[in-house]
Parts: C-alpha cells; structure tokens; sequence
C-alpha cells in the first residue's frame, strides 16, 4: 500500500484565483501607469542598437542601508543589489551588483521579457481534438485523440465547456478510446534533475506535461449540506476512484485527504478525515497525490461522462500504433505532410493575460510551460530543454548580456542554475521599460502592499502602491526585482538578490527596506 496524504486546511476560499480576479486587481492598482510620463519618454529614448558592453558598477552602499544589513545578521557578502533609474543615470545603489546571485522565482522576470518578445503578448497555447474515424448521427466509429499544446492553465471547468461544445459539434457517442498525446514536450530525465521531485504536499514542484490539467493538482471541497453533514466534491473527478467521507462530528473544522493505491484492491480510494461540523462552512484541500498522466486518465474520462458525452471504449496515452490524424504519411517514400484539420480545438488566455497569473502569484507550472513554448518551431516540432535555453540564450545575447551575466534553466526559480547578476537583470528591465511591451510587463507584477505575492509586505510606507517587484523564495534565497517609483515620479529599475545557506529568512526586512529608501528618493 502506498499513502500519499495533505492535511492542508484553508479558509474556504480557493488557493487559485480566476485569472480575470488578478486582471481587474491589476488594472485597479495601476491607475495612471498607462500614461506613465517616465515610462514614455523612456521609450521614446531606446536606442535603435543593442545596449553596449555592461561595465562593472563600483560599490556604492548608502549608510543606512549598510546598517539594514548588518542587522540581518548575515554576512554581506551574500548580497546582491543594484538600483539604478531607467533612463540610464548612475545607479543610486549597488552592491556586487557584478556577481551572478540564484535568481529563484525573480527568473519569471527573465522568462516574461523573452516570451514577450519571442511569442508575442497575443500567443495562445491551443489544444486540439481530433477524430480518426467517421462521425455519423453523433457517433464516432474511431479515436478521439485529444493533442496536448502545452496550456498549463488548462482546468477542469475548461475541458467541460469544450467537451459540451464537443457535443453540440454532433460527437455524442466515442465507440472507440479517448487518446491522449503528450508529444509536444520532449523532456529527459535529465532536464528535470535540477528542480525539486513532485510530492502530494508541494503542487507547485508539478512538472511541465504537454496535456496538463488542473496544474496536476486535486481540489477535494468539503461543505456542510442543510443537515450539517460535510459534503465532499472531488475535482477533477477521478474516474474509478472511491471517495471515503470518513469525516467524523466534532467542534474542529480540520480535513484532510489521503489517496490509497491498496495492492489487489479493484480501485484506488481518496478518503477524507478529520472533524467536521455544521459551522465549519467550506473549505479546500489541494494536493497532488498521483502523477499528471495518471490525472488525465481518470480526470478527462470523468468530465467526457460528466459533459453527458457515451464512451465505449477507455481513455489511453497514445502510443507509436495510435492513429495521427494531423499527419499523413505517404506509404512510398515515408515523407510526412499535415493532414486533417482539428476537429475542435480549445485555446488559451493570451501570454498577456498569462503573465499576470504567473508573476501575481509565483506560478511556476505556467512559466516552465513557458520556457518551453519558446523551442523553435513549437508545438509543430517537439520542444527540448535544450532548444528553449539556447533560443533565449539568444535572445539575452541581442539584449546586450552575456550568458556568464544571466541564464535561465526552467524559467521558473526552481533551479539554482538560473541565476543573474543585478545589474544584468536592471538592465534588462529597463530596456523592457523603453520598448514596445514595458506598460504591460509593469501590470504583470505584484504591486507593493495590494496584491499578489507583496499584497502583505511594504504596506504603510512611501512603496506602498508605488512599486511594482516579482519576489523570488528558496530555501537558501530571498528576492525582490522590477520597478520603484520615488516620490518625485522618477521610475528607478531594482534587483535585490540574498543568497545565504541559512536562516535566509532575515534577509526580508533589509531587501524591504531597500525598496522603502528607493520609495522617498527625491
């Protein structure tokens, strides 16, 4: 028997907001960056030609922030920082702004400059259905192959709006299988060795799958019904698996779930425990207890059912003797060439709308998925890891940076191969300021003391509202990176890096403070 189990209690709202919520709290919070006068005389200013060599900044460590960081504790050489205006003055702060520091998720700012640029801020990841037999009087006599795109945002609620579309396209009844086809990531084991193993426990370690649903995560709500007895719904809703409510009356509102593969069982059992009375209201336990493919299995049979739609036959992974609608081979010379149209295909949010989900909260599923995106010729060529990392080696090498001065690996901070100098990193920001996409990359990040991953830091002082900074969290790593406006409207790029083996925690409050001095900057 193998136990996979979360005692994650919340407060009955959902971990994971609707995208349009972080969409209007971002427009909300940023009244007036549109017409940003710094920002558009920074743009009118980008030079035509790439920006010269980066030369190393001297030291400059104004006393008080000297003193912010000798109270941490921590050594000082374990900081990273660089604070300079976008209009290209000399840096109000600096510190080994020359060394490369681990980036954690401060790299999504690496990811969301290049994906602007290489993808287009109106790129949608598209996943697409095909049929590989006739369809008549609602009847598929065939597959329904079903071709990863690689939409990481992809969810339950979205596979049954599109199944029920399926169904008002006239497929009502599949006599063959549902295949699932994962081709379009071409991932080794070896491109995953850098980043954390997944666990039930830690959704947010979930690696990158070409047909992901649900970020790989289950979402098992429990409410109480008009008697007070705790209801539980399970999504996605995992196809022969056996729900257990073994959920017990008392004063405490604690749930947890634990899914079982019991050996000689006929099917595996998610079963709820804890204390649950009439006052506990709702709540949400999320966790990842099985593997994004076994998810797929069960989850998309479930909602194909549950959209109304008959399925006689199973839903399988696709295999080198599954049908290929998409492509014809001719039988002589073995050429291939595309073939038939998709009969339906469900797309995504665009990179715009995204980027907001991603920087908002730290998400890393959609920034690998990202990284990804960018492999030449993708989806209609496989993307590797190494394609994607040596297109934005590329793309960093045309900004003017040297692959010693940045690099990503996953695009997500996961790995502590991602790493950058700050000044590097300022640099690239404020050639994102000055072109095309600055307006919107600065509404993609979380805005000091209102939302996102800052919504509880830098409130009360002159930052507040007033600067815009994607945070970055390992456990040896702590980050802050974007843009500060200080109190004369001066926009100012920042990178602020602490890469410490321990009790890296305490290195919050001086990055803090970093941000609140840029803040009241004449």
């Amino acid at each position: 028997m193998s136990d996979f189990a979360s005692s994650v209690v919340v407060d009955g709202s959902p971990m994971r907001p609707a995208r349009r919520h972080w969409l209007a709290l971002a427009a909300a919070a940023s009244v007036g960056l549109a017409a940003d006068p710094v920002l558009a005389r920074a743009r009118k200013a980008a030079p035509a030609a790439p920006a010269p060599t980066l030369a190393p900044p001297g030291d400059l460590l104004p006393p008080a922030i000297q003193e912010r960081l000798h109270e941490t504790g921590l050594a000082v050489e374990g900081f990273g920082l660089h604070i300079q205006a976008l209009d290209g003055a000399p840096a109000v702060l600096s510190w080994q702004a020359a060394r490369p520091f681990v980036l954690a998720s401060t790299s999504k700012l690496i990811t969301s400059m290049a994906a602007l640029d290489l993808l287009g801020p109106g790129y949608r990841w598209r996943t697409r259905a095909y049929l590989s037999g006739p369809l008549s009087n609602g009847r598929l006599l065939g597959d329904l192959v079903i071709r990863g795109g690689g939409d990481a945002s992809l969810t339950s609620q979205d596979l049954l709006a599109w199944f029920q579309q399926l169904r008002e396209q006239g497929l009502q009844e599949i006599w063959g299988d549902i295949i699932l086809n994962r081709e379009a990531f071409n991932l080794r084991p070896q491109d995953l060795a850098s980043t954390p193993e997944p666990s039930p426990d830690r959704p947010h370690h979930v690696r990158p799958d070409a047909l992901a649903l649900d970020a790989g995560v289950v979402s098992v709500a429990v409410q109480s019904d008009s008697g007070g007895r705790a209801n539980i719904q399970v999504t996605p809703p995992m196809r022969d698996v056996k729900l257990i409510n073994a959920l017990g009356r008392g004063g405490a509102c604690v749930a947890n779930a634990v899914y079982r593969d019991v050996e000689g069982a006929p099917q595996p059992q998610l079963q709820v425990n804890g204390q649950w009375s009439a006052r506990c209201g709702a709540q949400q336990i999320r966790f990842s207890p099985v593997s994004m493919r076994d998810l797929g299995l069960r989850g998309i049979e479930g909602l194909w059912l549950q959209a109304g739609g008959v399925l006689r036959g199973r839903v399988v992974e696709h295999t080198e003797f599954s049908p290929v609608p998409w492509q014809m081979t001719d039988p002589q010379s073995g050429a291939t060439a595309p073939a038939s149209a998709p009969f339906s295909e469900h797309v995504s949010d665009p990179l715009s709308t995204l980027l907001v989900d991603m920087n908002k909260r730290s998400d890393n599923l959609i920034a690998r998925h990202l990284m990804l995106s960018m492999a030449p010729d993708f989806p209609n060529r496989p993307a590797t890891a190494a394609a994607a990392q040596a297109r934005v080696r590329d793309w960093l090498s045309r900004k003017g940076v040297r692959k010693e001065w940045a690099g990503l690996d996953t695009g997500s901070g996961l790995s502590r191969q991602e790493k950058a100098t700050p000044q590097a990193m300022v640099h690239l920001l404020s050639r994102a300021a000055r072109g095309p996409q600055g307006k919107l990359l600065l509404k993609t990040l979380p805005i000091a003391g209102v939302d996102g991953t800052l919504e509880g830091r830098l409130r009360g002082g002159t930052a507040e509202g007033q600067a815009w900074l994607k945070t970055g969290t390992l456990l040896d790593t702590r980050g802050l990176a974007g843009y500060v406006r200080t109190r004369s409207g001066r926009m100012l790029g920042v990178c602020l890096l602490a890469n410490h083996a321990e009790n890296v925690a305490a290195a919050t409050p001086a990055l803090d403070a970093c941000v609140e001095w840029a803040a009241r900057l004449a």
